[in-house]
């Protein structure tokens, strides 16, 4: 079972650490420019902080949720590849925040591009789980059957 999730165990755990770099960053601001909570207007630089982690916490359970699914259910190699992909993304889209508010557009678009990509692989996982039997002769269905989707 392990070897069947471990990249994406460990994409999880990577994106957990990233979560709470992202939390610090929020308490650093808070002590450099003394707002305390639960204020969260103040200083331009920690509003900006403030909102890029809030932004990035309202998506991360999207992106658990479809990391996992697709990779279950489609493959778990490409679905972890996102992930590393999406969480570099959000990295670069929080610093880009934190500096300038257009500054954080570019890795905005890159990381919702990352999950719909994942939203596609989980659906295209799913379906071909309950709609196709292991032994569908279709032609179409055989890049799936390559790629590991069930």
């Amino acid at each position: 079972m392990r070897d069947e999730v471990d990249l994406l165990a460990a994409v999880t755990v990577l994106g957990v650490l990233e979560q709470a770099y992202f939390a610090l960053q929020v308490i650093y601001a808070r002590r450099k420019y003394r707002i305390s909570p639960p204020e969260t207007t103040g200083h331009p630089e920690f509003e900006r902080i403030f909102r890029a982690q809030a932004n990035c916490s309202e998506y991360f359970p999207i992106f658990l949720s479809l990391l996992w699914v697709s990779g279950i259910f489609f493959h778990q190699g490409l679905a972890a590849s996102c992930g590393v992909l999406y969480l570099h993304a959000r990295v670069r889209y929080f610093w880009g925040y934190v500096q300038d508010t257009q500054g954080r557009l570019g890795p905005l678009y890159a990381s919702a591009w990352l999950l719909w990509l994942l939203l596609g692989l989980a659906v295209a996982g799913l379906l071909a789980h309950f709609l196709l039997p292991p032994s569908c002769p279709w032609v179409l269905v055989w890049p799936l059957r390559l790629l590991g989707a069930h």
